[in-house]
């Protein structure tokens, strides 16, 4: 029995409506994706929007009396000036140029240690590996203002059992001097961090598929070099990830500068450019310019994280 071409195409008209009746149209999941969705858009919305928003307003006006200083302040508009104070002021560059320094500094040294010790965990294997992990990761769980304000007892000349050993040994150390206090600050930002960004890079290592890692091994790559080679390429976009909040909160550096402060002669009120503008908004009422340096401050990072990511993400397929 033959069967014609009509009848075929027939046929194929009437199985292929059943076929895609049990096929789900992205259109049908439309309603349960805003709902997901949602709540983040509002949260970032209202956590991140709003206030770059609000702050970048708040930089055209600034807040004034009358020549006599009688009357109620009013807020007039004053479009740039606020951002030319900012950039003609010694003290935002000199505070800029500070975090500059130690994020040169600082970024590299931390996310040096946390790929060694992810490496390092990665390629370790017994049951005590998830102590570890908690131990490395514990000092992140410490609040920054915690964190700085137990390490400010070691520092301290009067009280510090590392200034005494030092001043046994004829060594003078003085970690809250003029230019030392700034690698105290890094130290404890180092302390804090490692083991955070350590957890990062570990996960991201452990994605990794093992019979990449078998087939070297077996090819007779040794652990250094399926680290150098394999592991480390492989896990760039996470290593880009940490770089990038690493400069972000470079940036933002306030904790630790804002303790050390009260037993530092070297760190001032204007130590770092969130502290300046912390200051001229809340002790000097100028909450224009402060506004002006938050908004620098945010253009800055922003550029910053493009060019780390640029160069890091060079040559990446």
């Amino acid at each position: 029995m033959t069967t014609s071409a009509p009848e075929v195409r027939r046929a194929a008209r009437a199985v292929r409506p059943a076929r895609a009746t049990g096929r789900r149209r992205p259109q049908q999941f439309r309603g349960a994706i805003l709902a997901l969705t949602l709540p983040f858009v509002l949260l970032f919305l209202f956590t991140y929007v709003a206030p770059v928003v609000y702050a970048t307003g708040q930089s055209f006006f600034s807040l004034k009396t009358d020549a006599l200083g009688f009357g109620a302040p009013h807020t007039d508009f004053v479009g740039l000036d606020n951002y030319h104070r900012a950039l003609e002021s010694h003290s935002f560059w000199a505070a800029l140029g500070r975090i500059l320094l130690f994020g040169v500094v600082q970024v590299p040294v931390m996310l040096g240690l946390a790929l060694i010790l992810a490496l390092l965990m990665d390629a370790a294997a017994g049951r005590w590996i998830g102590v570890f992990r908690v131990i490395y990761f514990l000092p992140y769980a410490i609040p920054g203002v915690i964190a700085a304000v137990l390490w400010s007892y070691l520092y301290s000349p009067s009280i510090s059992p590392l200034v005494d050993a030092g001043n046994s040994l004829g060594l003078g150390l003085n970690f809250l001097g003029p230019h030392i206090v700034l690698w105290s600050m890094a130290n404890i930002t180092t302390w804090v961090f490692t083991g955070y960004n350590m957890l990062i890079l570990l996960s991201a290592l452990q994605a990794i598929p093992k019979d990449q890692l078998e087939a070297a091994r077996i090819d007779g790559a040794s652990e250094w070099r399926i680290a150098r080679a394999i592991k480390t390429p492989q896990i760039r976009p996470a290593l880009v990830l940490t770089g990038v909040n690493s400069i972000i909160g470079t940036i933002q550096l306030f904790n630790e500068p804002q303790v050390l402060h009260v037993i530092a002669d070297a760190v001032n009120s204007n130590y770092t450019p969130t502290m300046l503008a912390m200051g001229s908004a809340f002790t000097n009422n100028d909450y224009g310019f402060a506004a002006a340096v938050s908004v620098l401050l945010a253009l800055i990072a922003g550029l910053l994280s493009i060019i780390y990511y640029r160069f890091a993400m060079r040559g990446a397929e």
